[in-house]
């Protein structure tokens, strides 16, 4: 059979047109097992090829933050695919950056726990990149990115894809441990999530605003934002505080969080 035949049955069955958690329509061709193979494999890789932090103290803290923070997202979100199990590791690594690949891993860079200044803000940290995982985001942007015909050679039709592609299209780089923005689009939906997330973890709030005032003094100067895929602080901030009604009106109604500082 031709493979333009062969791609025309199986079209339907690939195509994933699909929510998120907030409602958007979003386009997701890749079948989850592959996904979740996807950051197994890497999440694996990174842990080999990096340094992982040992310290009791700093683990306990940043799996406190990250246990209450996907507690809160089984709640929040039901019908969101939630993995059965979660890993955290924090690696050494000075950029402040944090991430959550297919299948539950969660990383975060010792270069965010100098930036986030309390357990909070870095229950926004990892709200926002739970936010990612759990709207899919690595996905679509695969299929975004790759396209139909490479979607397909990925799922083992047409042979093999360049394993950099789709570690570019989950949001880290070809040399691991560099993490990638995803579109604005993403980043704004993640940080939505996120910042509900931590509330319903009992987490304040409003320090997902400090968190992002700490981040623009570390950073530096950004790109013109219309150059950019990742929105300006100033604009992330604005968006967030348009949201923090809802947020702290679910902040109040929640147990407070008690992860050491």
């Amino acid at each position: 059979m031709k493979p333009q035949m062969l791609f025309l049955l199986i079209l339907p069955a690939l195509v994933g047109c699909d929510q998120t958690p907030t409602g958007r329509t979003q386009l997701t061709l890749v079948p989850d097992y592959i996904m979740t193979d996807i950051g197994r494999q890497t999440f694996a890789q990174m842990r080999q090829s990096q340094r992982v932090v040992t310290d009791t103290g700093v683990n306990r803290r940043v799996r406190c933050v990250a246990r209450e923070i996907t507690k809160a997202a089984a709640r929040l979100y039901p019908e969101a695919k939630m993995p059965e199990t979660w890993e955290v590791a924090i690696f050494q690594n000075p950029t402040p950056n944090a991430f959550a690949l297919p299948g539950g891993h969660i990383g975060v860079h010792s270069g965010m726990l100098r930036v986030a200044d309390n357990p909070a803000q870095l229950a926004a940290v990892i709200g926002h990149e739970v936010g990612h995982l759990l709207a899919n985001h690595g996905n679509e942007r695969l299929t975004q990115q790759l396209g139909i015909k490479s979607v397909l050679l990925l799922v083992g039709l047409f042979g093999d894809i360049n394993n950099a592609q789709i570690l570019q299209a989950i949001g880290v780089g070809a040399r691991l441990g560099i993490t990638l923005p995803f579109s604005r689009a993403h980043e704004q939906e993640a940080d939505l999530m996120g910042l509900q997330m931590m509330a319903a973890a009992g987490f304040p709030p409003s320090q997902s605003v400090e968190l992002w005032r700490n981040m623009a003094r570390s950073g530096g100067a950004q790109p013109i934002e219309f150059l950019s895929t990742h929105p300006a602080h100033e604009t992330r901030i604005q968006n967030l505080r348009s949201h923090m009604t809802q947020a702290l009106d679910r902040f109040h109604h929640a147990q407070p969080a008690a992860c050491p500082p």
